[in-house]
């Protein structure tokens, strides 16, 4: 067990060298390379990336993560490109070539195309003076000390550099380019991701007979028929104007009734959480879940522009709704 777990963390400790290793060759080429893919976005165009084997694969990866991003991108497998597929590739475009080697020769054989297309050329490789590189407007420095496998021959110091340079890439393209959640939630439609950067408080909670609201002057054994009435495990305390004042829940009447078994008469008042967590129903529901993760409560009060109760989100329900 000790030689295994010494293995794992050996492998590791070699891809974040790598990794550290071209964090610090970033450099002006870098810079060029978002500064012309935002050229080309700006412009109606999209990035297509390129590679022939684990390079491809990642390349795969670099290209989903550019799309869901805000950035139009596609992958371009290079053999097929020569039957057929080269067409992906448009005047408005920009070509990211990917080869650790730099000398892939499938690679190598579709950029005299991309360069009569006149369009710019980048390649993210460990060979600075390799031929992909001499082809390549932009060159990202992406050389390793070694590769993970005893061998130093399989691929994955150096997958694993790529995989992150792409992610950089399109992370400060989302920067850049003022990318926010909601634009990401509507690329995430089907997803918990996206109902939850798209759904808006007012879409989750409870209203009506399924929100539970009492008068502070109330008993606790009103409120917990009114509780009761509505299926709902708390209720809202509000003034005559229906602005909040505090909530009181099952686990409230729980932790109260073991030293006052005469809690049923008072007001609920007395025994409620003053001061409760509260959100807007204009909010994000994404929002909800963040207050859920942190606080560890089960509801949360929503409330409108004029600080009015609206409703309130029951923790039971986001299962349901498939935003968590």
């Amino acid at each position: 067990m000790d030689n295994i777990i010494r293995k794992a963390r050996e492998v590791l400790d070699i891809e974040i060298k790598g990794l550290e290793s071209v964090r610090d060759k970033l450099d002006v080429e870098f810079v060029s390379l978002v500064n012309t893919c935002i050229k080309i976005l700006d412009g109606g165009g999209k990035i297509v990336l390129s590679g022939v084997g684990k390079s491809g694969h990642i390349g795969h990866k670099i290209a989903a993560t550019l799309a869901s991003t805000g950035a139009p991108a596609v992958f371009m497998h290079p053999v097929e490109a020569m039957h057929g597929d080269l067409g992906i590739l448009q005047k408005n475009d920009i070509l990211i070539a990917l080869s650790y080697s730099g000398e892939t020769e499938e690679l190598l054989a579709i950029l005299p195309s991309a360069k009569r297309l006149d369009i710019p050329i980048a390649s993210i490789t460990g060979d600075a003076n390799s031929k992909l590189a001499q082809w390549s407007d932009i060159v990202i420095s992406m050389t390793v000390p070694q590769e993970a496998c005893p061998f130093n021959l399989a691929p994955t110091t150096t997958t694993t550099a790529l995989l992150a340079v792409g992610d950089a890439l399109a992370m400060t393209l989302l920067e850049m380019r003022g990318f926010t959640r909601e634009d990401y939630g509507h690329r995430h439609p089907g997803g918990s991701i996206g109902r939850a950067v798209t759904l808006r408080v007012s879409d989750i909670m409870r209203t009506g007979e399924r929100l539970a609201m009492v008068s502070p002057d109330a008993s606790v054994k009103e409120t917990l028929l009114k509780m009761t009435a509505s299926r709902s495990g708390s209720s809202v305390v509000v003034d005559k104007a229906g602005r909040l004042l505090g909530i009181f829940t099952d686990g409230d009447f729980r932790r109260h009734v073991e030293n006052d078994l005469a809690i049923l008469n008072k007001p609920v008042s007395s025994v409620m959480t003053k001061n409760p967590t509260f959100v807007k129903s204009t909010d994000l529901a994404v929002e909800v879940l963040k207050i859920l993760e942190k606080k560890h409560i089960d509801d949360i009060i929503a409330v409108d522009a004029d600080g009015k109760v609206a409703g309130v989100v029951d923790i039971q329900d986001l299962p349901g709704l498939k935003i968590m």
